[in-house]
This record gives C-alpha cells, structure tokens and sequence, in this order.
C-alpha cells in the first residue's frame, strides 16, 4: 500500500485498534479478525512476541491491510519494521529520529503528543497524524475538544480512555480517529478465541464513527 492509501485508510474507517498481547498467535488473530469484520487497520506494538515477525506475515498475506507497528522507539526499530512490510509507525511520544527516517521511506508516521506545546512539534516535525496519548490524563473529550479550537488543521487520533461510551464523544470532539485496544480486544475474547465477540465490538465502534461523522456533519 502507498503512503496515501494508508492515510486514507486510517481517515476512512476512523479506528486504529492497536494488538498488545503476549503470543505470536494471539496478534495474528486478533488482527486477522478485525480486519474480517471490516477494520483493515491494524497496530501490532512492538511490545508483543514476534511482532515483526507477525507483521511480515501480515503485510504479505493481506496487501490491503493498513498493518503497522506501535512504540516504535529507535530508528533501528523502524527500519526492521518497514523492512518487513509496516506499512505505518506509531510511537508513544514524539521522537525525532523515528519520524525523519519514515519520511525518508515515504511510509506514514503518527508521533504521540500530549500538551499543544508538543502536539504542534509533532505535527511540524512531518507527522501524517498526532496520537493524543494518554487523552484520559488531560481531561479525556474534553481536552481533544480544545486542542481541535486553536489546531483545527491537525488530524488527532485519541488514544488512552476511549472505550464504547467515549468513542462518539472522541469523534464529535474534532478526533479525525481513535486509537483502541483492550476495549476492542478483550483479553478472554483472545484467549478463548472468541471471534463472533470480537466482530461484535468492532462493528459497535464502527457504527459509532459513522453516526458521529454524520451527527457532526449536520453542525459543521
């Protein structure tokens, strides 16, 4: 996928589910069943077992796959990730060396910010995206809210705190997506395998960004 696609992909659906599990075989199937039930976005954090690995296997069994690799934090790092076939890198905060080298692969980037100080940087320093982390600790919708008043020109992806009583909330804030994990994938739903439960939440919180899309569209 080209750099574009995966900006349209990640704008498109509005979620960005990120797989943070201790095998292998759990983020093969988590991401494999997101993207079944109509999420073709996926972060495999670099905190899981195998994470290249799986990345790897994804980006080449799926090509329509937006598959991306989270808390990427060296450049080192990011190069074995885009050598592998991530098609996206995320990280905590913003770290200079890991968005230059992106933007040198032509491959999408989303820094993490948490103050506006910090999210201008981040955006100026050549993010595609600002992932608001942790949202929760500064005031949740709230604070995305005044963050997109002053910065309306910067896509923000809410992460930390969103879960299916604040997912419409997030997106009517101005959120151009949110960044979803546990709430997404519970923990017994991918330890006993539980797709139908999986399919379930994520057509919920699709459903949520369209109805909020459409709701903002009529105020703004």
């Amino acid at each position: 996928m080209k750099r574009d696609e995966v900006r349209a992909a990640i704008k498109t659906v509005g979620i960005l589910p990120s797989v943070r599990v201790t095998s292998r075989d759990l983020a093969s199937f988590a991401a494999e069943t997101l993207y079944n039930s109509g999420i073709p976005v996926v972060e495999i954090t670099m905190t899981c077992p195998g994470a290249i690995e799986v990345i790897d296997d994804l980006a080449t069994r799926f090509p329509d796959l937006a598959v991306g690799a989270g808390t990427v934090l060296d450049e080192d790092t990011a190069r074995r990730c885009i050598d592998t076939g991530a098609r996206f890198l995320t990280s905590p905060g913003l770290i200079p060396e890991v968005v230059a080298f992106a933007k040198r692969k032509d491959v999408v980037v989303l820094p993490g910010a948490l103050t506006p100080t910090e999210v201008i940087a981040a955006w100026k320093a050549g993010g595609d995206f600002v992932k608001v982390f942790p949202t929760s600790s500064m005031g949740g919708i709230h604070y995305v809210r005044a963050l997109k008043v002053p910065l309306p020109q910067i896509p923000l992806i809410a992460s930390g705190g969103v879960n299916q009583l604040t997912a419409f909330d997030f997106i009517m804030a101005g959120a151009t997506a949110i960044g979803v994990g546990g709430e997404l994938l519970p923990k017994e739903a991918l330890h006993f395998r539980q797709e139908d439960r999986i399919r379930e939440l994520a057509g919920r919180f699709i459903g949520m960004v369209k109805d909020a899309r459409a709701l903002a569209d009529t105020y703004y």
